[in-house]
């Protein structure tokens, strides 16, 4: 299988929050199944989230420190290193997967307004570019809408 492809998107106009929910959405409707790496302090908050985000809405998840977490369609981890198993990984705050065989995307989210994210980011992405990764990145217009810009 091909290595995992690497996209960043770069928040300028929204928040996290404001854009997982969709992304993850779109990834349930191809059938793949999600990891979200987060801080160990966010994977409460994050999990809360995800069940209360709209109204109208919840997204099925399940955190790697519960029962039956293998079953969830989204999981939420602070501690795995392995991604095998799910097609499609996000990767917030800097969290980083060692084994991501199998996967065919990892999302890489990065916060425009703090500069010691960005820096960390291109960082990463210089690593994958000079590993020969396939990359692509999406910087949010002042709309919110997603450019493609490499």
């Amino acid at each position: 299988m091909a290595a995992a492809e690497y996209w960043f998107y770069h928040l300028e106009a929204s928040t996290l929050e404001g854009v997982l929910p969709g992304l993850l959405e779109k990834t349930l409707e191809k059938g793949w199944r999600a990891l979200v790496k987060l801080p160990e302090d966010k994977l409460p908050e994050m999990d809360s989230f995800l069940w209360t985000f709209r109204d109208d809405a919840f997204l099925p998840h399940g955190r790697d420190d519960e029962p039956q977490s293998d079953l969830q369609p989204i999981l939420l981890s602070a501690s795995t290193e392995s991604a095998k198993d799910f097609d499609a990984v996000f990767l917030l705050d800097g969290a980083s997967i060692s084994n991501m065989e199998g996967v065919s995307r990892a999302m890489v989210m990065i916060n425009g307004r703090s500069q010691d994210d960005v820096q960390r980011e291109r960082a990463r992405w210089k690593t994958l570019k000079d590993a020969g990764a396939k990359l692509a990145y999406y910087q949010q217009d002042e709309r919110g809408r997603w450019e493609k810009k490499a």
